[in-house]
């Protein structure tokens, strides 16, 4: 089973080192996305041997980086997808829980709500607020039994995952991702991560710095979503272990 961890980066200079090394130890392969960085982060990168690597000349957003670490993982005949920010949020030594809860499933999500553990740190009060409403109305309109609709830390069957279409380029992606995902009745698993922000002041940028700006992008997206045409709407084969 060939496993590829691909990790978005946007201007992560002070934890790429650290996220990478650790990363190294559960991942034997690794993609790093530099979407647009001006920090020094590309620099770093150049010193670090080993990985594969897509650079963006300009940043194009969280979903645009996501989606080059998706073609990249189709177009290269890998089996299964792990994704995970580098932000230092999520823990590298998680990722062999991911594909083991892969089994009989084709997207196993990390839950930072699922279960408190020992090193929670409080989420900012607006995208708590913001995560859990959007969660509840996924859940709702889709039969979805989802507990964090917006945790990065996520493992994909590449079978799956071709039968996706994704073109949202912003932090709405996610979104996109769990309505085509129940269009197509994928078989959807949560597991418990750790709820870890380093900096609890990191901002979105732009109008979504408001949340009520923020929710209506989000509904917007789910709603677009809703009228995406998918190459697989007739329905998968059966998942096999993984």
């Amino acid at each position: 089973m060939r496993v590829l961890t691909a990790i978005p980066v946007y201007n992560e200079a002070k934890s790429v080192r650290e996220v990478l090394a650790a990363a190294r130890r559960y991942a034997p392969e690794i993609l790093v996305v530099n979407d647009g960085s001006t920090d020094g982060t590309a620099a770093l990168l150049d010193a670090e041997a080993g990985i594969y690597r897509i650079d963006h000349p300009k940043n194009r957003g969280y979903g645009a980086a996501l989606i080059s670490a998706f073609t990249y993982a189709l177009t290269q005949g890998y089996d299964v997808l792990v994704t995970m920010d580098c932000d230092g949020q999520h823990e590298p030594s998680r990722i062999p829980l991911l594909l083991e809860a892969l089994a009989g499933y084709d997207i196993v999500s990390g839950s930072r709500y699922l279960r408190d553990f020992r090193q929670n740190t409080p989420a900012p009060t607006d995208r708590r607020y913001i995560n859990a409403i959007i969660t509840q109305e996924l859940n709702h309109r889709f039969g979805l039994q989802l507990t964090d609709a917006f945790c990065g830390f996520k493992a994909y069957r590449c079978e799956a995952l071709a039968c996706l279409r994704i073109t949202e380029v912003g932090w709405g992606m996610p979104l996109q991702l769990w309505v085509q995902a129940a269009r197509l009745g994928l078989r959807i698993r949560e597991i418990a991560v750790p709820r870890i922000y380093l900096d609890p002041s990191r901002a979105f940028g732009g109008t979504l710095n408001d949340p009520e700006q923020r929710l209506a992008y989000y509904r917007a997206v789910i709603e677009s979503a809703l009228h995406d045409p998918l190459p697989c709407l007739e329905g998968l084969t059966t998942p096999s272990a993984v």
